[in-house]
Parts: C-alpha cells; structure tokens; sequence
C-alpha cells in the first residue's frame, strides 16, 4: 500500500501555469477557532482511559464508540500531532499557506478532486451514530492541539467531523495509483506502473494448518513515516467496538488488523478504475468543449490558494478549476483532458470502515464490504470459524461493452455513451472464499493467481472492461513457492515464509542477471570478477551475503526505469556503476549487503535483511557514503491466529516504535532491534491478557508519569 498522496507532485507544473494575483481567502468553510479553554472544556465530556503497555502501543478504553475515537486521537496525538497537523491541512486545502509553494500542488488536487463539496453534500446523510465518532476524533486532537498551543499551526483549530471524514474522500483514490493517471497527463506517453512495492496478505485455513489453527498475516508495506505509515492501537468501547491493528493519521478507525472474531490484510491492487477523455475544445471560445455535436460550457470555479512565500508574507494565487459531465479537466501543453474515477463524489468510506470494524462474523463483514465505498484495495480476510476469503476489491465502473474503444487509452470526449454512470455490483468484484486449497493470499498482483490453481479465478468469467490486473511480483512467486508448496504448514514455517528474504527463478531481478551474468569479459579482469560474483549469488539477501549488493545496485536502476517507461541503463554499465559505488566507499566488489543496507532511527543504526520486493521488504534511499536507509517496506506487522477452539492469538511489530515522531519518548526506537531480528511482541487485546502490562493509565488531560 505505498500510495502516496504527496507522489502527485509530479503535476506541480500543471498547478503553477497561469497563478496570480492577491485576494483573502477562506478555510473552505472552517468555522471560527473557539478558545483553548473551550476546547478542553469540550473534552471533558468525554469518558475514556489511555492505557499504555510496555512498548508505550496505546489501549484505549472508552464507554461509548464516540469516546473510544476521542481518546484514540489524543494518543495518536500525543505521538505525532506533527503529521496528524499536516494531514488536515493538506485535507482542507490549506498547506501552502503554511509550508509555502510544495504544497500548492496538494491544495490544487483538493479542489480539482471536489473534496469539500462532496463532503458538504454527503456528511449529514451518514448516519448520526457514525458522525458522532467522527466528530469526537477531531475533538481530541482539539483538546491535545489546545493542551499544547505552542505545536498548532496558525488556521487548523478547530478540527470538525467533516475533516475527518474529508480525509477519506482524498486519500482513497491514490491508493489505486490515481497519481500515475495525473502524472500521464503531463507527458505524451503512456506511464506504466512504479516498481513493485506493494505489501503481502496471507491467510491460511484449518486444513492448510500443522495444528489445525486458523492463520492470518497483515503485511502491508508503507513508508515509514508521513500521511500514510501505520500506527499501532487497542480500541474498545462499551457499545461493541473492540479492534487491534494499524491506523493512519486522521483516521479514527481500524484500517486493517483484527478484532476479536476476525481479522483481514490490505494490499494495493492496480485495476483500471480511472478513464481519461481527451477533449475537442470550440476554437471560437476555450471555455467550451464537443459532446454529442453541441458545445457545452465548462464547469468553472476558481482555486484561490493562499502560499507563504516568505517570513510573514502569504499571496493568494489563483487557477480555474474546470469540470465536464465526465469530471474534473485538466489542460496540459498536449491537450485538454477530462478525467472520470472509481471514487469521484463518494463519501460512505468512513460508514464502511466502521462496520468492518465492528463486524462480528463473516456475514457482516461481506454485508460491509458490499457497500461498495471504498474504491479498491485488496482484501485477506481469516476469522474464528477456519473462513478464509480473498477479496479483489474496486468500485469498477460499470462501462458499455461493444463500444469498441481501448478503456486504458485516451477516449473520445465527444461521445456520451462512452462515459460510465455507477459502479458493478459486489457480487461481481473478483472473490474467492474457503478455497479446497486452504490458503489465500495476495503480494500486488494478479487476482487470478490468488490460491491454488485448482481454485483460482478465470479471466473468462470477468468482462475485460473490467481493466483486472495480469501481472506477477516476485513476492507473489515466493508466497506460491513457500506457503504454496506447503500442505501442512506449521506456526513455525507460516512465520518463516513471513520473513523470507530470497528471488525466485521466476522474477525479473534473477533473469535480468543471469543473462548479464553470461556476458563475455573480454580480458576485463574487474569485469570478469565482478561477473564471477553474480554467477555466484545465491538468490538471496541476508545481512552476510556478499553478491547482493553488487546484484541489487546493478538491477534496481534497470527495473526502475523499466517500470518508469523511461530509457533502460543498458545492464553492462548499470553493473559498471555499481562496481565504481561500491570499490569507492567500500573498497572491495563484494562488501556485506548489511553495510549497505540499514535501518536508521535517531542513534540506532542497524544491518537488516531483505530487499526490494522480496517478503521481506525493504526499500532503501542512497546515502553520500554509499549506503542504503531504508525508508518503506516492511513496517507495522501481525501474526493474528485462532486456534482449533476458536481462541485468538495475536502478534506484532513495528519497525520503530508507538511514538512515530517524539524524539524523546523511549518508544521512539525501541521495537526496532526487534524487527531487524524478525521477532514480534504480544498485542495485549483483552483486559484479562492486559492486566499485569499496564505502564501508564491516564485520562486525556491527565499529567502523565
């Protein structure tokens, strides 16, 4: 699930053709900051306690939903008010008045996309119950933000429910890479999708098990810090609501993990969710564009975004903002463009993550997933009765077959029976469900590869317009490689697929150099050993290895650009330049893969395994010593099971710790020897499992010890 929203960055210069001018601009609609008084005196109507464990994870215990979510945001707050803060004011619109030009580009997307008038349109048709949740969320980043004034960003208090809920309605269409859509806009050709990254779901049933257990991995693969990288909490409630796992900043609900009878993973999936019309503009008037043989008028408002450019001063710049009865429009220097998306005026997201939240069986849990909000992701889901299933997940657009036109090109704007109203229905969404092979799992990649192939999906039985995904990732080939290959597996062996570290035959890295590997030296005697080193490479990537830094800062550049649809390095001086990296700040061709590769949190710096997309995940950024620092990948992880009894057991990790931005807090870093040893902690779920755990108990408010 690495998605970013900030990765739309590449249409900045989209964003900045044709800005000027000065005005006063609104917060779209933000109402008037109350005191801090108000503030906290607001708080204290609700009736929650903070229970931190031995790794500072927060156990919130609140008597009803809304207070559940209150206190779940002050704790959340407590450890990284910085990027919940930055979250809503990228939400709102607002961050370039605050971080200066870099985030125009969000504040541009935010009206391009219509958040705020989609949410205004649909936040009073969810049900009450459901925005009381929202609304006591943002009051306890309210009460934290009015605790600690000195932290708050000029503009951003007060939080409502409806920048809650306005979060949603912004993140979830780049999670399916809407970003790479924008992006192909800028440049005539076709983009292709990044690099494999993606994250790993796996869940296996009782007849797949040693021991007859039930088995779940969550396994998403994010950056580590920032809008999108996980954090860890327990969250009950008096009214039902009881959940472990992983939560982004400004979201007050479970994304993925467990509660007490069932649990699931999330992966990125990649369908074809987004259609781009290129437009036929009127010479005679650039405000209107070709549709069924009339001239029709834009849609047209104004994007007045207020940047600080320096020390005090702050202009409004100005863009109009476009739509067609397709959606939003862009103008580009080759063509006019319109843009119609799995998502586009959708906000029930946050009404179907609380009912998979609070789902006590299978039944409900696909009652919610057949709301059909969310617009893609893929689902692993495992519960307390040995169910396993495997969800494809999208809002696929219900298009006209038999109109003869590539859906993944540009369409012809001018004709309205190519433009798509509502989505197929949940019945229709690729699923598989307690497969005889007894095992589902999903590492980004095609949905007709998801079990055993005796139980597997059929291209045939789904329509192509459906855009579904073909491909493999090398992790998918490992999962069918490892908890594939397996008809017993044990607790042991299902946590050892977990942390594997290797590329199979079957993957581009291997192909790339085993053909490199062939090639003939010509009396090149630095060549010949360098050659001699990936003939030898073993296939994995474990701190010791010494081919494996040769091998993957020889394959990364190619793949990279490959994915990128840019000018492929040829192979032979791709591997050059890795023996110059690595003779210069190394000495040797074959330094232990650990040197390069590292793990950094303030002082921990640590060798760790893995690699780009092997299972075990990582994703390093290049250091001016010649080293790697890993930056996503692997992060927050759980082993949830139950056994033959139905009775759950649940571990973790984080890559660094509860408190994802205090610089001061001892849970800072502290998990991080504990993941780089692929070992995990016990989540604490129960008050009975809790007892004894308990480091700190507090009221939000309270002087903590």
């Amino acid at each position: 699930m690495r998605r970013i929203i900030w990765a739309a960055v590449a249409v900045v210069a989209l964003v900045l053709l044709g800005l000027g001018g000065v005005i006063a601009a609104d917060r779209l609609g933000q109402p008037a900051a109350p005191s801090n008084a108000a503030l906290i005196a607001r708080g204290k109507a609700y009736d929650v306690r903070i229970r931190r464990d031995e790794f500072g994870v927060p156990h919130v215990l609140g008597r009803t939903d809304a207070d559940a979510a209150f206190g779940l945001a002050f704790a959340h707050s407590e450890d990284d008010f910085a990027t919940i803060q930055e979250v809503v004011l990228a939400t709102r619109g607002t961050l370039a008045a605050s971080n200066g030009p870099k985030g125009a580009v969000t504040d541009y997307l935010v009206r391009l996309l219509n958040v705020w008038p989609t949410v205004d349109a649909g936040y009073g048709k969810l049900p009450a119950e459901l925005r009381k949740v929202l609304e006591a969320y943002a009051d306890g980043v309210n009460d934290y933000a009015a605790l600690h004034p000195g932290v708050v960003k000029a503009g951003l208090l007060p939080l409502t429910g409806k920048d809650v809920a306005a979060g949603f309605v912004f993140k979830t269409p780049f999670f399916y890479g809407m970003d790479e859509d924008l992006k192909r806009l800028t440049a005539p050709q076709p983009a292709k999708p990044p690099l494999p990254v993606g994250s790993n779901g796996v869940a296996v049933a009782p007849s797949r098990s040693a021991d007859g257990a039930t088995r779940l991995l969550v396994n998403s693969h994010q950056p580590y810090t920032g809008a999108v990288a996980w954090y860890e909490a327990v969250v009950e409630s008096g009214e039902g609501w009881h959940v472990a796992g992983g939560f982004f900043p400004g979201s007050p609900f479970m994304l993925h993990g467990h509660n007490a009878h069932l649990g699931w993973a999330n992966t990125v999936n990649h369908p074809d969710l987004v259609d781009i019309y290129r437009l036929t503009i009127n010479p005679k008037n650039d405000n209107q564009y070709l549709l069924d043989g009339q001239w029709r008028d834009f849609e047209k408002s104004d994007a007045a975004i207020r940047v600080k450019l320096f020390g005090p001063l702050i202009w409004t710049f100005h863009k109009p903002v476009l739509r067609s009865v397709h959606g939003p429009v862009m103008k580009t220097d080759h063509g006019t463009f319109a843009i119609r998306y799995a998502g586009m005026g959708e906000y029930r997201q946050p009404l179907q993550y609380w009912r998979l939240d609070k789902a006590q069986s299978m039944a409900e849990w696909r009652a919610a997933m057949a709301l059909n909000a969310l617009p893609s992701i893929n689902y692993i889901f495992a519960d307390e009765k040995g169910d396993i299933g495997y969800v494809y997940n999208g809002q696929f657009p219900n298009r006209p077959s038999g109109k003869g036109v590539d859906w993944m090109g540009y369409l012809p704007g001018d004709r309205s029976d190519l433009i798509w109203n509502g989505y197929l229905p949940f019945e229709r969404v690729p699923q598989i469900w307690n497969p005889k092979s007894g095992y589902v799992f999903n590492s980004n990649n095609t949905p007709y590869q998801a079990t055993g192939p005796g139980d597997a999906l059929k291209p045939a039985d789904f329509a192509a317009e459906m855009g579904l995904q073909t491909d493999m990732t090398n992790r998918a080939y490992r999962a069918q490689e490892t908890f594939g290959s397996d008809p017993r597996i044990t607790e042991a062996a299902f946590r050892a697929y977990k942390f594997d570290i290797t590329y199979s035959d079957r993957s581009d890295v291997v192909k790339l150099i085993d053909s490199l590997a062939a090639t003939d030296p010509k009396g090149d005697a630095d060549l010949a050993k360098a050659l001699g080193i990936l003939k030898g490479w073993d296939h994995r990537t474990d701190r010791a290895n010494r081919a494996t830094a040769l091998v993957l800062l020889t394959v990364v550049p190619v793949l990279t650009a490959r994915a990128e649809h840019r000018p492929e390095p040829a192979p032979l001086d791709a591997l050059r330049a890795a023996m110059k990296t690595l003779t210069t700040h190394f000495g040797r061709l074959d330094p232990e893969w650990g040197q390069l590769n590292r793990i950094r949190r303030g002082a921990v710096d640590l060798a760790i395994d893995g690699g780009p997309d092997t299972y075990r995940a990582v994703y390093g950024e290049p250091q001016k010593d010649g080293t790697l620092s890993a930056k996503a990948g692997d992060t927050f992880i759980m082993f949830v099971s139950w056994d033959k009894a139905g009775l759950l057991h649940s571990e973790s990790i984080h890559q660094f710790g509860s408190a994802t931005l205090d610089t001061l807090s001892p849970h800072y870093a502290d998990q991080t020897p504990m993941f780089v040893a692929m070992k995990t902690k016990p989540v604490w779920f129960t008050e009975a499992q809790l007892a004894g755990h308990v480091k700190e108990d507090y009221r939000p408010g309270d002087v903590r010890r």
